[in-house]
């Protein structure tokens, strides 16, 4: 190699190590105080800190470190712009979450626009499904579908849980289906013995145990543990069916989570409270076990449009108790629902954290409840919630957008 051109390629060398070594040097500590909603990659401080680019002693005599305020190498450049971009993302997020969290926020979570839980909106209606009538891996016929129906997952004390079944064919029109067996019996751990003996239900189009309409084409089997020897019983009891079809078998099966405990007993009636900060609605309850229970109630406006969901969430003691369920007075004046308001589907249960079952439900409220007096939407004050958790909160995502805007002016335009 020529001496010229050596001394040019060693050049090269000293210059890409010296800046290999800035890219791999210790990286600065972050800041105490920033965010966690910010944790990540960590990134280098711009420009680097003096002494980053150190010159090599293998160095030629012409090579030194660039003078404070040098433009930057085209790689340098890039590296700059590539961190402004990811803070520039995070600036975006930042204030997103800020925005969003603002805006959820000017209700108290006891009480919430409707729409934010659909599945809370009829929560009495049976749970319905469309499966195949096939074995365990087997394959199901084809023009036929299995039409099913249960009514609750979660019983305890005297309920029960009615399960229907219908077989169709692609027009609608029913299909003769015939249960070949059926059999009630408690889930219980592998290598576990049941502590109760099996129970065969009755399977019928007839009529009667539960059964709506005689000779519809929808079969009805009735689930009620306490009457089919599983009073003693807490954990989940499975209805298991064997079906026929002009010769084509089907397995289904229905799991009910039951407790044989009563948590608290209703008592009649619901008191209203109203103030510029909203209606209070009070229901009332003989409670035997004490603990957190939870409740809930939908509120509509005089049309059946549904409005809020209403919710208690807390501790008590046993005796007699009141479980408040608010509607917020800004909700209300955003909303401006037709008066007056229905109070419909009361339901309640006790929360036990740690423990299978994990809540023992009360019995159910269904439909309406309580219509209240007609107050005038004006009469509500339109102030947002607030709150020690609210202020902590904006305090801390306020935190995050400062920090993101300020890494962004720092690493310039």
């Amino acid at each position: 190699m020529r001496p010229r051109a050596a001394a040019g390629a060693a050049a090269v060398a000293v210059a890409l190590a010296a800046l290999l070594g800035w890219r791999l040097a210790p990286e600065e500590a972050p800041a105490a105080d920033t965010p966690a909603t910010l944790a990540g990659p960590k990134l280098m401080a711009w420009p680097p800190p003096p002494g980053a680019m150190a010159t090599s002693t293998t160095a030629t005599a012409g090579a030194s470190a660039p003078r404070a305020g040098a433009p930057l190498s085209p790689l340098g450049e890039a590296e700059r712009r590539a961190q402004r971009q990811l803070w520039q993302g995070r600036l975006e997020r930042a204030r997103a979450t800020l925005d969003g969290y603002r805006a959820s926020a000017q209700y108290p979570h006891e009480s919430r626009p409707i729409e934010e839980h659909p599945d809370q909106l009829r929560p009495f209606d049976p749970i319905a499904e469309e499966r195949s009538l096939r074995m365990p891996g087997g394959t199901a016929p084809q023009g036929v579908k299995l039409l099913t129906t249960q009514e609750r997952v979660f019983a305890s004390g005297t309920e029960s849980s009615r399960v229907t079944l219908a077989l169709q064919d692609l027009q609608g029109r029913a299909l003769p289906l015939r249960v070949s067996r059926a059999v009630i019996r408690e889930v219980t751990p592998p290598g576990a013995t049941a502590r109760t003996a099996e129970f065969t239900p009755d399977a019928n189009d007839a009529g009667r145990a539960g059964d709506a309409r005689a000779g519809d084409g929808v079969i009805t089997v009735l689930m009620h543990p306490a009457a089919q020897g599983f009073g003693e019983f807490a954990g989940t009891v499975r209805l298991e069916l064997l079906l026929d079809h002009a010769g084509q078998p089907g397995f289904l099966y229905f799991d009910l989570v039951y407790s044989p405990e009563t948590a608290a007993v209703w008592l009649p009636g619901v008191r209203e409270a109203a103030s510029p900060a909203g209606i209070d609605f009070f229901v009332k309850a003989q409670v035997r076990l004490p603990g957190r229970y939870v409740v809930s109630a939908r509120i509509d406006d005089a049309a059946g449009e549904p409005v809020a969901l209403a919710q208690f969430n807390g501790e008590v003691k046993a005796g007699e108790q009141e479980f408040r369920l608010p509607v917020f007075g800004k909700l209300l004046r955003d909303k401006a629902p037709a008066m007056p308001l229905k109070v419909r589907d009361i339901e309640a249960f006790l929360l036990k954290p740690d423990a299978f079952p994990d809540r023992v439900m009360l019995p159910r409220r269904a439909g309406v409840q309580h219509t209240s007096r007609v107050h005038p939407i004006a009469s509500f004050s339109n102030a947002e919630w607030s709150g020690e958790e609210k202020t902590r909160y904006l305090t801390e995502l306020t935190k995050d957008v400062d920090e993101a805007e300020r890494q962004v002016q720092r690493l310039g335009p």
